[in-house]
């Protein structure tokens, strides 16, 4: 017992633990007052958020007591049921989000796995610092940046589960590098960029999608900076031909479900004009998030700059300014080579991230800026197409995507890194004293550039009145929410959990159900006597309708009501009908 107590000492005092509880402590900070509303509450208002608090208490569901795969739900889009692969499933996400589910339940199940995120996020970019450099203090600095940026702190925001879940990225480029550096075999890097390539795709397929590419740019770029030379190494081909079997199997694993929807045309190609709104500017890697506590406010108001959540891609200056010494420094650094292979990855990503076509300050540049218009001769804007158009067109699956501004967040991880990299370069010139303080002064400076200050807003998670009513009546058959567009809505989704019936809806985003897109020409006609029989055969026997969202709702309810339906509640704004 002496003996465990000793170890168990010498694991608090060691600096990954010490590290951990700072990346605690932070995420606590960074979100709070969330931390004390956990298990009724989310930061925000209703959207994204309750269609993931959803899909963990499904996957609960499913696992534990129907025992059924939780990728595909026979109780949506009823009675032909619902492949959640047309959105996002983010079994990874939701693993970390199960254990708090079971004992709190699925809101705060899902709270934690978000707190998570920012907690392994951090610490997993201080892990691969820490490694590179052996300056915990330059590690820290890294890590903070990383896990705080505007980027995941509004995606936060928007409830986006799947789009949390970062801290993988480290773990697979520090594998990947350490496998294509190595001289003598051994499993460590491979199985840490493979594994890590797994959890990326039980995350999200976007996140999957765009490191497969960068990896090829990752890749291609340590062969010019130096890896040619080792083209000759046993060590290195074996790597690489282990690499590619044990990935393709495992991501291919994960993307299964996925890629047998495409296999049966039902995921959805974007549009080109669609996929260009998604395009980002580069104002938007320049320009702080406006939530953030100080300057939020003129970047709003001053600058009116109102800002968006996919649009969100800010650097951080700190972050700039500690890449560009690190990168003019990088000789002093015994990775020199992994620099090189960062800027060309961040400059990558940053052009995909620019789109289909150019933009600035979140729109389409259409007109030549006047005081360039001398050198052009013209006012318009001739047509150019970016990098993305010609992946859109020509390469597989591309086209499926629909925010492709997303590749920045790749430029900012490998910015975080290289500034990880500069704070050390600059902390070892300096006498350990002034060092330690210098360091500080960084985290202090890159939490006064981050912080969003406390939340102030938000949104209860429960179901309406007229769900709970729902639930104590008899389980006869389907319900159906009137206007007929509410029923792809996250919250609609979320209430199944309150009244436990089959739904004809779903969270259906851009991919939508044979069925669902055959029923909503007759359905958007509702109240019809045509759209009354297609509800008897899709087995419904509870029909809700908003009437705040007509206008003459009398009207409407006497149609109802002369359609054969019985009106069988009226809660608050919800009336509740039936057939005898």
């Amino acid at each position: 017992m002496r003996r465990l107590f000793i170890r168990l000492w010498e694991i608090l005092q060691k600096p990954e633990f010490l590290a951990f509880i700072y990346f605690t402590i932070m995420t606590v900070v960074m979100t709070y007052p969330l931390v004390l509303r956990m298990g009724n509450f989310v930061i925000g208002q209703i959207g994204d958020n309750v269609y993931f608090v959803w899909l963990v208490h499904w996957y609960q569901k499913a696992i534990f007591e129907l025992g059924i795969s939780p990728f595909f739900n026979p109780y949506l889009n009823y009675p032909q049921g619902w492949n959640l692969a047309s959105t996002d499933i983010a079994p990874a996400m939701v693993a970390l989000a199960m254990p708090g589910s079971l004992l709190f339940g699925q809101t705060w199940g899902y709270n934690f796995a978000m707190l998570l995120s920012f907690i392994l996020t951090g610490w997993a970019m201080y892990l691969w610092v820490k490694h590179l450099t052996g300056d915990d203090i330059a590690a820290l600095v890294a890590g903070t940046i990383f896990s705080f940026i505007p980027y995941r702190m509004l995606h936060f925001i928007g409830g986006h589960l799947s789009l949390a879940g970062t801290m993988w990225f480290p773990f697979y480029f520090w594998g990947l590098y350490d496998l294509l550096k190595q001289e003598k075999f051994t499993w460590k890097p491979l199985l840490m960029a493979v594994i890590s390539a797994f959890l990326i795709g039980l995350t999200s397929a976007y996140y999957l999608y765009m490191t497969i590419l960068l990896s090829v740019v990752f890749i291609t770029g340590w062969v010019v900076f130096g890896g040619w030379r080792c083209w000759k190494s046993p060590v290195l081909w074996k790597n690489l031909l282990l690499f590619g079997l044990f990935s393709s199997v495992l991501v291919g694993a994960a993307m299964y479900p996925y890629l047998r929807m495409d296999a049966n045309d039902q995921l959805a190609s974007r549009s080109i004009e669609y996929v260009s709104g998604f395009s980002a500017s580069p104002t938007d890697f320049m320009f702080p998030a406006y939530s953030q506590i100080l300057w939020g406010e003129f970047i709003r108001e001053e600058l009116n700059i109102s800002g968006t959540v996919e649009g969100t891609l800010y650097i951080s200056v700190v972050s700039f300014i500690l890449a560009v010494i690190g990168w003019i420094k990088r000789r002093q650094l015994a990775y020199k080579d992994l620099m090189n292979i960062t800027v060309l990855v961040a400059i990558v990503a940053f052009i995909l991230a620019l789109g289909i076509e150019p933009h600035w300050m979140g729109k389409k540049l259409i007109s030549i800026p006047q005081i360039l218009q001398p050198i052009f001769g013209r006012s318009e804007m001739p047509q150019i197409y970016l990098p993305s158009y010609y992946l859109y067109m020509y390469l597989p699956f591309f086209s499926k995507m629909r925010a492709i501004l997303r590749f920045g967040l790749f430029t900012i991880f490998f910015t975080s890194l290289m500034a990880g990299s500069g704070a050390y370069i600059i902390r070892k010139k300096l006498i350990p004293s002034h060092a330690r303080w210098v360091g500080f002064l960084l985290l202090f400076l890159v939490f006064l550039d981050l912080y969003p200050g406390p939340f102030t807003q938000f949104a209860r998670v429960d179901g309406r009145p007229v769900d709970y009513w729902l639930a104590t009546q008899p389980n006869t058959g389907a319900v159906a929410q009137f206007p007929f567009l509410q029923d792809s809505d996250q919250d609609q989704v979320y209430n199944t959990l309150v009244h436990g019936k089959p739904y004809i809806g779903g969270f259906f985003n851009a991919n939508y159900p044979e069925q669902f897109l055959r029923i909503s020409p007759v359905m958007n006609g509702f109240p019809s006597r045509i759209s009354v029989e297609l509800l008897k055969q899709l087995g419904v026997a509870y029909v809700i309708v908003d009437s705040s969202q007509y206008t003459d709702y009398a009207l409407v309810d006497s149609t109802i009501l002369s359609l054969g339906l019985q009106r069988l509640n009226i809660i608050g704004q919800q009336y509740v009908y039936g057939f005898p």
